[in-house]
């Protein structure tokens, strides 16, 4: 039975069997939903179809949500990845996350990995990645696979909502789930996985959750494409060799103690940082009267 309560845990299953993070998450999944293998893969798979699918309608979207906050910003940075200075291969997958979170804010379909506020980054970062790497797409499933034991570990030992943990919580959470995928994706080893994950969080610690007028568009939609590349960083930075001199398992529970120590203002009630701004309050005003 494979059961595994830390990022150190799932690493050391990972190199005793002589595997990826990926094939661990798989038979835990398997043995605890008591799914057939089959019906467990064509899920994921089904997953990845539909991720792929808000990418390419985010990208070329230019309906406005509702509130008339967000949509069209993702046409625009893909339209600026030959001219960007951080190149195409960058803009591009911030572009793709920006339009996930673009076709979420218009009621259009997503996968929620792991909240439908930071539904962009495990999406265009695997992507992007699968697209330099030329991974099969059976390498594809086996990497959102570790993206989500990653993401199972830090739900149990911190929190994956913007309400108890803020932002942190919600995109340092998908950030650290992208990163590792990006290292598996690479070839790298179960330890460097490790360090990405710990790399792309601490540098998200504390980070506010504070949507204007209570909504999943303002500061949420752009910051989904900031923190995909931030992920991108981390994932290099694992490969290239660097290590986190915090492990990754105490900057999890660091990510607990800080979610617990915010002011309730910043953590999704739109009544502190950004939403208490001078401009932030009149756009409460206009959508809500």
């Amino acid at each position: 039975m494979v059961n595994f309560n830390s990022i150190k845990e799932l690493i050391e299953l990972a190199k005793e069997r002589n595997t990826s993070i990926g094939k661990i998450t798989m038979e835990y999944e398997q043995e605890h939903s008591f799914d057939s293998e089959e019906h467990m893969l064509k899920s994921m798979e089904d997953n990845w179809r539909v991720m792929q699918e808000s990418i390419e309608r985010g990208i070329a979207n230019k309906d406005k949500s509702l509130s008339g906050l967000t949509g069209g910003d993702a046409v625009k940075i893909y339209a600026h990845r030959d001219d960007s200075y951080t190149g195409r291969t960058v803009m591009t997958a911030a572009a793709s996350a920006v339009g996930v979170s673009e076709v979420n804010a218009v009621m259009g379909r997503i996968v929620a990995c792991p909240t439908a506020g930071s539904c962009g980054i495990v999406p265009a970062a695997i992507r992007t990645a699968a697209e330099k790497n030329n991974n099969t797409e059976g390498e594809i499933v086996e990497a959102l696979f570790a993206a989500a034991g990653i993401g199972l570990v830090i739900e149990a030992n911190a929190s994956i909502a913007g309400a108890y943990g803020g932002c942190q919580a919600e995109c340092g959470t998908a950030a650290g789930m992208a990163a590792g995928a990006m290292v598996q994706l690479a070839g790298g080893t179960p330890d460097q996985v490790g360090h990405a994950v710990a790399l792309a969080i601490k540098n998200l610690l504390g980070l506010a959750c504070d949507p204007v007028a209570g909504l999943v568009e303002v500061p949420c939609v752009k910051r989904n494409g900031f923190v995909a590349v931030h992920s991108m960083v981390a994932a290099d930075m694992a490969l290239a060799g660097v290590e986190s001199v915090i492990p990754v398992d105490e900057v999890i529970d660091a990510m607990d103690r800080i979610g617990r120590s915010l002011p309730r203002t910043v953590k999704e009630t739109a009544e502190g940082g950004l939403a208490l701004t001078a401009t932030g309050k009149a756009i409460t005003k206009r959508v809500f009267g």
